[in-house]
């Protein structure tokens, strides 16, 4: 019994595709992931790494571009349900589009949940809860 919570940040491996610039942090382009589509900030490129063994080749580099693998940690503009890529792959995997094309591809590392107070109870759950 594990229900969804929203993330507050994430930890991501991310490799770029295609994007005509640099990527620093304090980028926000538009994640896709599973059905969601949100805004997420680039709050901090942690590390830049070989994209074949993962093995960290500069430690907090100002920016990133066309081929270059990172990890980095993602900000969500809204309420995002997602996973780490170990525990539950369909939920760790994201792709990050802006300008219409896919910028980047990644997996999620970790993830810091938000302690979310219980929301509004609708009467539909109020009525479920009576039948029990």
């Amino acid at each position: 019994n594990n229900p969804p919570k929203g993330a507050a940040d994430f930890t991501a491996q991310v490799i770029v595709l295609n994007h005509p610039g640099q990527i620093s942090n304090g980028y926000t382009p538009v994640l896709d992931c599973h059905t969601a589509h949100i805004a997420c900030k680039f709050a901090e490129i942690k590390e830049k790494c070989d994209r074949r063994t993962g093995k960290t080749t500069e430690a907090n580099p100002k920016a990133i571009k066309s081929g270059d693998a990172a990890i980095i940690t993602l900000v969500p503009s809204k309420p995002l349900c997602v996973e780490a890529f170990s525990e539950f792959p369909p939920l760790g995997r994201f792709a990050v589009r802006d300008m219409r094309q896919t910028v980047a591809v990644g997996v999620i590392k970790s993830v810091n949940f938000k302690d979310l107070a219980a929301g509004k109870v609708t009467k539909a759950a109020e009525k479920a809860q009576k039948k029990k």
